[in-house]
């Protein structure tokens, strides 16, 4: 078990980063912390400390947490002038809970390796609420014995966590899970365009379908969002056509077909077509109803 007192840096404290350094920063640890604009007013008058860079973080730091839209910026962390690569010790630990390419996890991986510290990636899944209930699924890569060392911190963070094999198998998982989570989407919404059109109540229909065999976490949350059409982002549209491009790009190198996830990916692309890329991604069902020309429900 971890004790309190640790000192931890996160990099990256976005609509996601900043509930989840929050709960390391309530748990009693240190935190030294990096991001680009301004750190969150809860977390700078909860007493983090400010690093101009990520060197800086992870100088001060034992266990580094990334938190950071794309594999770019990953890399740019990492390996920049002033990235986290820089100010390492051996003996520490990085650990990245964004959700980027596996492929170049795996290299990130080897390369601090390679300067004696510890490499985990643990992409999330939950969005926003996940991350401020402290509820997220966590899926981890990387070698058992610094996962099991790093796993109270993550218990913090979020309730479903595991090791899911060796570095980037935690990022596979996760856009396996993106896949799924996209579809899901795309089939409650053509569902509830289907049954706005014929007359019926969305409301009602989405109350019955949670009744049975239909019931999913995707049809309670994101279908009340397309009837209710509070579209603010929890995960934006932008960041899941970027896991849905992951995937075809790693489909493409395996010689894997996924069709299903190609219709997808191009039902976000209308959205983002459509000025929606910063929306929620249960704002997918508005590329459906601007084929259908038909609402679920009014704004």
């Amino acid at each position: 078990m971890i004790k309190s007192g640790l000192k931890l840096g996160f990099i990256g404290l976005g609509i996601m980063g900043a509930p989840m350094a929050g709960h390391l920063l309530k748990a009693g640890h240190a935190l030294f912390v990096n991001t680009v604009g301004n750190v969150p007013e809860e977390l700078a008058d909860g007493g983090v400390t400010i690093c101009t860079n990520a060197r800086g973080v992870a100088e001060r730091a034992d266990i580094i947490f990334i938190m950071v839209p794309d594999t770019p910026d990953v890399e740019k962390v990492l390996f920049s002038e002033y990235g986290v690569a820089s100010g390492l010790a051996r003996g520490k630990t990085v650990v990245d809970m964004s959700s980027i390419d596996p492929i170049a996890t795996r290299g990130f991986a080897k390369q601090i390796a390679a300067l004696g510290c510890d490499y985990l990636d643990a992409p999330v899944s939950g969005g926003e609420v996940g991350a401020k209930a402290a509820s997220l699924t966590i899926m981890v890569g990387g070698e058992e014995a610094a996962f099991e060392r790093i796993k109270p911190l993550f218990e913090l963070m979020g309730k479903n966590i595991t090791l899911v094999g060796a570095a980037g198998d935690g990022q596979v998982c996760k856009v396996a899970n993106q896949i799924i989570v996209a579809l899901n989407i795309a089939a409650v919404g053509e569902a509830l365009v289907f049954a706005s059109k014929a007359g019926a109540d969305p409301a009602r229909v989405r109350q019955a379908l949670m009744g049975g065999f239909a019931a999913s976490r995707i049809l309670e949350v994101h279908g009340d969002r397309m009837v209710k059409r509070t579209f603010a982002p929890g995960f934006r549209i932008a960041l899941h056509q970027k896991d849905l491009n992951l995937a075809l790009q790693g489909a493409r190198a395996l010689g894997v077909a996924l069709p299903q996830t190609a219709g997808a990916a191009q039902l976000m692309q209308s959205c983002v077509a459509l000025g929606l890329g910063q929306a929620d991604h249960s704002a997918l069902v508005q590329a459906l109803e601007n084929m259908a020309q038909h609402k679920v429900a009014p704004d």
